[in-house]
């Protein structure tokens, strides 16, 4: 049986899908040695049992592929360790929402792993300063949200490419998200889906109250958005990069890291950009 093969590191290109073994250029690495993960959810721990039993495993820094068996944060979490070495990834999903996982069945894993179809994903980088001086770098594969922590409204201010877009936006907070995290957090929040591809980043604000008809805004993927906290000390603000809080921050810099990637794989009949697509037409 053929195996599917893929960049050894994803290329700076914008997120490509693939099937197959047509592959997105360069060197190429052969998806033979799976390893697999679960989150602690018991029927996710249970499936890995049987998977390893029935297929046999190696160490993740070993892996051609590897098979994430949870939910969409088990996947975020196994992405963003392999975002340097562009391991691909694989989910089945033994959690609840699951948009990123695949159907969890059991047979014919190595048929639907050599049939896969690819999405290379770029994250943002965020850098978050502190009320301290101190200064947080963190990366997000979603999108990167400020959010109030207290009572007081959040005041802020957006300064994008240099130039100042926003002077006041009085709210519960603000998310830049990327296309891959558009359906999630950014879509909850009336903001855009973005098809993959398109090389835009939606900056939606989260319950604005001034200005009242400002719904947010498109913005290029090359974008550097800055984003400052006004009287951070009366109106506390944190910020998050997918799941990693940073507290009582004074401003935000946000940018996509196009020196990073990370590989997503997902049945053929049911890509990604299918998934974003059947997104907008649910009811």
């Amino acid at each position: 049986m053929d195996t599917p093969e893929i960049p050894s590191k994803p290329p700076s290109a914008r997120p490509t899908p693939y099937e197959g073994a047509a592959g997105l250029g360069g060197t190429r690495r052969r998806m033979e040695k799976i390893a697999f993960v679960c989150s602690a959810r018991p029927e996710a721990r249970e499936a890995m049992l049987h998977l390893r039993h029935r297929y046999g495993s190696v160490s993740e820094d070993t892996a051609d592929v590897i098979v994430a068996l949870g939910g969409d944060g088990l996947m975020l979490e196994t992405l963003r360790r392999h975002m340097a070495d562009g391991v691909p990834v694989f989910g089945l999903n033994r959690g609840t929402v699951g948009f990123l996982m695949n159907d969890y069945r059991e047979d014919d894993l190595p048929a639907r792993l050599a049939q896969a179809r690819a999405t290379v994903l770029h994250p943002l980088h965020m850098e978050a300063r502190r009320l301290d001086g101190s200064v947080v770098s963190c990366h997000a594969i979603n999108e990167v949200s400020l959010l109030r922590e207290t009572h007081q409204t959040a005041r802020l201010s957006i300064v994008v490419d240099g130039a100042e877009r926003m002077a006041d936006v009085t709210c519960d907070g603000i998310l830049v998200a990327t296309p891959a995290g558009s359906t999630a957090y950014n879509l909850s929040a009336h903001g855009p889906i973005l098809p993959l591809g398109c090389g835009l980043l939606a900056l939606t604000p989260i319950s604005v109250f001034r200005p009242r008809r400002w719904r947010g805004a498109l913005l290029r993927q090359t974008s550097v958005i800055e984003i400052t906290v006004a009287d951070p000390k009366l109106r506390p603000v944190a910020a998050s990069a997918d799941n990693q809080e940073v507290r009582e921050i004074t401003g935000v810099t946000i940018r996509e890291d196009r020196g990073k990637g990370m590989v997503m794989l997902f049945d053929h009949d049911r890509s990604l950009d299918e998934r974003m697509l059947s997104e907008q037409f649910a009811v």
